[in-house]
């Protein structure tokens, strides 16, 4: 009678010979057949405890070592008693990788952070600004001179007169015609309805 552990791997082993002889890619289905059907279970169990019974993580790792078994499979020991040692050390290194791999980068936030962040699209603020910037580009130096002093470093009229050197009336009539002329442009440009 065959012991339990060595019929276990005839079949895989059958599998692997036929490929190795014939290299028909029906067989690859075969083999991939025989390691799912002789060593998923055993090597579930050992995966959950290696995951910490993640059921969805353990599935997925014991998925990449059965393809990494076959990819592997022209050079996986044929006379050995059984597939499952090399089995768990590729699923033991695909499960150490991804832990590193998950270290390596930022936690990930859940679904309820997602929800609540919202991004704002800058786009329109900035072609605002760009727009504006180009419009006061557009005024006379005094102009500009006069509506940065008072609108953009937010100074009063009485400020501005001083930091100028120019009289308050002289700063009033040209804030209203600076803002009158940066109307105009802005129209032109199709900033103002």
């Amino acid at each position: 009678m065959i012991p339990a552990r060595s019929a276990r791997g005839t079949g895989v082993r059958r599998a692997l010979l036929g490929r190795a002889g014939s290299g028909q890619a029906a067989s690859d289905d075969l083999i991939v057949t025989e390691l799912y059907r002789q060593y998923h279970q055993r090597l579930m169990s050992f995966v959950l405890r290696l995951t910490a019974g993640d059921r969805q993580q353990a599935e997925d790792v014991v998925q990449e070592t059965m393809v990494r078994a076959w990819r592997q499979a022209s050079r996986l020991d044929l006379g050995g008693e059984s597939l499952m040692p090399w089995l768990a050390t590729v699923a033991r290194r695909i499960v150490i990788d991804e832990r590193r791999r998950k270290l390596a980068r930022p936690a990930e936030t859940g679904d309820g952070m997602v929800e609540r962040a919202s991004v704002e699209d800058e786009t329109e603020d900035l072609l605002r600004r760009v727009t504006i910037a180009e419009a006061l580009q557009a005024l006379s130096p005094a102009h500009r001179e006069v509506l940065n002093e008072t609108i953009l470093r937010d100074r009063t009229v009485n400020e501005a007169a001083e930091i100028l050197g120019i009289p308050v009336g002289t700063v009033k009539s040209r804030v209203y015609y600076a803002l009158r002329a940066l109307r105009l442009v802005l129209a032109e440009r199709g900033m103002l309805a």
